[in-house]
C-alpha cells in the first residue's frame, strides 16, 4: 500500500513538469509500459493475501485512473496548444491580392459539338454512337456504294482486314445501323457525332483524321422543306439570326436529291471577301433526302417512308465560327490559354 502512495505522489510530481507530447509518452511508458511503475505494482497482486486482494486491486485501479485522467488533460491541452501555434503561424492575410489559378476550358471541337446536341436534342433528335472499326457492309454497301462504285475513290479507306473491316470514312454507318435495328418504326430522328478516317495528306486544310456530325430523319411525307427549315435553325444557332441560307444541287450516292449546305457570308455579309471566296456564300455541309435503295437496303418501303439526311464536317465548322485558319490547330499539343480563348471568343 505504501508503495501505491509513493506512486501517487510521483505522478502528481511528475506530470507538472511535462511540456511536450514526447514528455508525456515518456511519462506514459515509465508509469504504464511493460516495466512500468504501476504495471509493476499490479504483478505483486499474485504476493498479497486473498482477503486483502480486493482492497489492494482497487487502489491499483485507482492509482491506474489516477494516471489517465492527468495523461487525458495534459495530452489535451498540449495538443491544443500545439494547433493554436500552427494556425498563428499559418495565417493568411486575407487583404493581400489573390494568385490566379489556370483553369481548364473544354477543347473547341467538344464544346461545338456539345452545342449542335444540346440544339437538336431540344428539337426531338437522339444521340447515337458507333464504332469506329467498322464493316463494309455498313460502311458502303448498304449505303449504295457496292464494290468498285466510282465514289469510293474519294473516300480512299483505311482497310484493316482484306476488303471488310476498316475505319469508317463516315459515321453515316451509324444511321444504317439505326434503320436495321428500326425496321418500320418511325419516326427517327438521330444525329450521330464521331472521329472518321480518310486517307489525305495533313495539311492546313485537310486531316486523315477528322471529326464529323450527321443527322437523320425518317418518318412519312418527309420533304426537303423539312431539311430546309432544320438547316436554318442549326445555321442561325451556330452564325447568328442575320445567316441566310441556300441548298445547290450535288451528288451524294445515298441521297437523292442531293444538296450543298451555304449560308450567307458572315465576314461581308454577302459583298464578296477571301473568306467565301468572292462569292458571299460559304458552304458548311452536305445534305439530301435518303435515297430510296438506302431505305430499302434498311428494310423500309421507299413508298411510305421517307427521310432526310444532313453532314457537317465539326473541324470546317469550328475554323469557321472561331475564325482559325489551320485545321492542325485542333490537334497539336495548346497552350490552356489557347483554348480558353475559344470559349470566350465570340460568333465572327
Amino acid at each position: 500500500m505504501n508503495k501505491i502512495e509513493e506512486i501517487k505522489k510521483l505522478i502528481e510530481e511528475k506530470i507538472k513538469n511535462v511540456n511536450s507530447l514526447q514528455e508525456l509518452n515518456e511519462l506514459k511508458v515509465e508509469f504504464l509500459g511493460k516495466k512500468g511503475l504501476i504495471t509493476e505494482v499490479n504483478s505483486m497482486i499474485r504476493d498479497i493475501p486473498n482477503e486483502e486482494k480486493k482492497e489492494f486491486g482497487m487502489k491499483v485501479n485507482e492509482v491506474r485512473t489516477l494516471f489517465n485522467t492527468k495523461y487525458e488533460e495534459i495530452k489535451n491541452r498540449l495538443e491544443e496548444e500545439k494547433i493554436n501555434k500552427q494556425l498563428e503561424s499559418d495565417a493568411i492575410d486575407v487583404t493581400l491580392p489573390s494568385t490566379k489559378v489556370s483553369v481548364g476550358a473544354p477543347h473547341s471541337l467538344e464544346k461545338l459539338i456539345e452545342e449542335l446536341e444540346e440544339l437538336l436534342m431540344s428539337m426531338g433528335y437522339d444521340v447515337v454512337e458507333g464504332p469506329e472499326v467498322e464493316k463494309d457492309l455498313y460502311n458502303f454497301e448498304l449505303l449504295n456504294l457496292p464494290k468498285g462504285h466510282p465514289a469510293r475513290d474519294a473516300q480512299d479507306t483505311f482497310y484493316i482486314k482484306d476488303d471488310e473491316l476498316l475505319l469508317r470514312s463516315q459515321t453515316s454507318p451509324v444511321q444504317v445501323r439505326t434503320m436495321l435495328e428500326n425496321v418500320e418504326k418511325s419516326p427517327i430522328r438521330i444525329i450521330c457525332p464521331g472521329k472518321t478516317y480518310r486517307r489525305d495528306d495533313d495539311d492546313a486544310t485537310h486531316s486523315h483524321q477528322f471529326t464529323q456530325m450527321e443527322g437523320l430523319l425518317v418518318d412519312k411525307d418527309i420533304s426537303l422543306s423539312d431539311l430546309k427549315g432544320t438547316f436554318d435553325i442549326i445555321a442561325k444557332h451556330l452564325f447568328g439570326e442575320k445567316r441566310e441560307t441556300r441548298f445547290r444541287p450535288s451528288f451524294y450516292p445515298f441521297t437523292e436529291p442531293s444538296v450543298e449546305l451555304d449560308i450567307s457570308c458572315f465576314n461581308c455579309e454577302g459583298k464578296g471577301c477571301n473568306i467565301c471566296k468572292g462569292t458571299g456564300w460559304i458552304t458548311v455541309g452536305g445534305a439530301g433526302m435518303v435515297h430510296p435503295k438506302v431505305l430499302s437496303n434498311c428494310g423500309y418501303d421507299p413508298k411510305v417512308h421517307s427521310g432526310f439526311a444532313f453532314g457537317f464536317g465539326i473541324e470546317r465548322l469550328a475554323m469557321l465560327k472561331y475564325g482559325i485558319t489551320d485545321i492542325r490547330t485542333f490537334y497539336t499539343p495548346q497552350d490552356i490559354r489557347i483554348l480558353e480563348q475559344f470559349n470566350r471568343r465570340d460568333v465572327l
